[in-house]
């Protein structure tokens, strides 16, 4: 049964890459405006199953409705416009563009739906000041710290309003200091906004930030709230 008034829902997504299963029948909901956690040890599945909740990577079989509607009947350029203009995402090394600034960094996702570069660097800015990395505006991903370069992501996955925040491992590359840091401004900034956040983790001192915990193993997902 699909959970009511959920954003998006998976049921039994499996994919396989030859003989290895990275996901066996797994199962996820999320609703808007909530955090959820998605745990496991390497090779778990748990990132593919961000990938394919994304529409970046299609399952096997399975189905994935987002807002109502199934992304496997999507086409490509319905799929990449969800992930220009309703999905943001962090990764755990930013994957910042080297060539351009921080401001236009973050200004990116706007300017591909074809926002004006002032406008689109005027909302930017407003994002980088609440991440607290405004004064990092001029600089590219190269000159500022890791703690920095991830804030600076986390305003560009921000930056366009999105409903939807994926968040892989975002502390990963961290030490714990700047890991709460991060932690602290993308929920916030998540929970301003709405914004629910898939946030795929192997660590518990992440996971507390959530409101719901889903362990994936062997392929499988177990829902920690429904199992208690």
């Amino acid at each position: 049964m699909t959970p009511a008034g959920a954003l998006l829902t998976a049921r039994d997504l499996r994919k396989a890459y030859g003989p290895t299963h990275a996901l066996d029948g797994a199962e996820f909901s999320i609703h808007a405006g909530e955090i959820v956690a998605v745990m496991g040890p390497s090779g778990s599945g748990k990132s593919t199953l961000l990938h394919c909740l994304a529409g970046i990577v299609t399952p096997d079989s399975g189905t994935i409705l987002y807002n109502g509607r199934e992304l496997s009947a999507m086409s490509d350029a319905e799929r990449s416009a969800l992930r220009r203009t309703e999905f943001g995402f962090v990764f755990q090394f930013g994957q910042l563009v080297p060539e351009l600034t921080c401001v236009e960094n973050v200004a990116l996702p706007l300017r591909l739906t074809g926002a004006g570069r002032k406008a689109a660097e005027r909302t930017a800015l407003g994002w980088m000041e609440r991440l607290e990395v405004d004064d990092l505006k001029g600089k590219r991903p190269g000159e500022v710290s890791g703690g920095q370069g991830q804030r600076v992501a986390i305003a560009r996955a921000l930056v366009s309003g999105p409903r939807l925040i994926f968040a892989d491992e975002p502390t990963g590359a961290l030490d714990s200091l700047n890991g709460e840091r991060v932690m602290e401004l993308l929920t916030e900034a998540a929970r301003s906004t709405n914004a629910a956040v898939v946030l795929v983790t192997h660590e518990t001192r992440v996971a507390a930030y959530s409101d719901r915990e889903i362990v994936v193993r062997d392929g499988r997902s177990r829902d920690m709230e429904r199992a208690i």
